[in-house]
């Protein structure tokens, strides 16, 4: 019965060990020369100014949601473009409705004011 289960568990032993030494290559054989620069925050070549700790508005977190609403119909829009002939006048049918319905939801969207910054 052991016999059974070795492959997994030398498969288990394997990515462990290998996460192991991977997340570590860099520490082991990386240059070690700390210096100001190099321990300074960074990102996109500007100095920080405010903490990372402040509040972000509601409105960012809003359209960031809305983009990935409307990105995921595209991924819902491509097989149905593939199979459009198999699918016949049902598919269309429902996709007209499911284009319909996200087209009310950014009417809605776009009545409560979501893409106006302040």
């Amino acid at each position: 019965m052991f016999a059974e289960y070795l492959p997994i568990i030398l498969l288990l032993l394997f990515a462990t060990g290998f996460a192991i030494v991977m997340s570590n290559v860099n520490n082991w054989f990386g240059p070690k020369e700390p210096n100001e620069e190099k321990l300074s925050t960074y990102e996109s070549g500007m100095e920080p100014v405010k903490s990372a700790r402040e509040r972000i508005s509601v409105k960012y977190y809003m359209v960031a949601i809305l983009f990935i609403v409307f990105d995921i119909e595209v991924v819902f829009m491509y097989p149905w473009a593939i199979n459009f002939k198999s699918l016949g006048m049902i598919g269309f049918i429902e996709m007209i409705s499911f284009i319909l319905l996200l087209f009310f939801g950014y009417i809605y969207v776009l009545k409560k004011k979501v893409f106006k910054w302040e």
